[in-house]
């Protein structure tokens, strides 16, 4: 499989904040973002992530990328231990139609591609987590 297909689709943000941050603002977003990154706060940031994986995948089939292997719904643990680790992920969602990307070192997970439904049900659940869905 490969991801490239995916990265030229629109795309949303899901992330810890509500909106995306304008080039001229006056506060400290990248201080911020560095302090969030490298404090014990980056734990809750990617268990909300996994939260959020695990409640799509109540709802669709998920194939997730583990190193070279592709592996379709996998268990719910190996889920949350490949967000945790914060290595880079990439999950396909219902057959290949949508892509959640995680670089691992970012306080953000992106959506590609996503149907209406999808989108709607990934904000539900992302609002649930206390994450906030935006498209840039």
């Amino acid at each position: 499989m490969t991801i490239e297909p995916f990265l030229t689709k629109l795309y949303w943000i899901i992330d810890i904040l509500p909106k995306q941050v304008p080039a001229n603002s006056s506060g400290q977003y990248f201080a911020i973002e560095k302090h969030l990154l490298s404090s014990p706060q980056v734990d809750c940031i990617y268990r909300k992530f996994a939260g959020v994986l695990l409640a799509l995948n109540c709802y669709h089939d998920i194939t997730i990328q583990d190193g070279d292997k592709w592996i379709k719904n996998p268990e719910p643990g190996t889920i949350e231990r490949l967000v945790l680790e914060r290595k880079p992920l990439n999950l396909l969602i219902d057959s290949s139609q949508a892509m959640i990307s995680i670089t691992g070192d970012d306080h953000y997970m992106t959506l590609y591609g996503p149907n209406k439904e999808l989108l709607e049900l990934t904000t539900t659940v992302a609002l649930a987590q206390g994450l906030h869905v935006w498209k840039p």
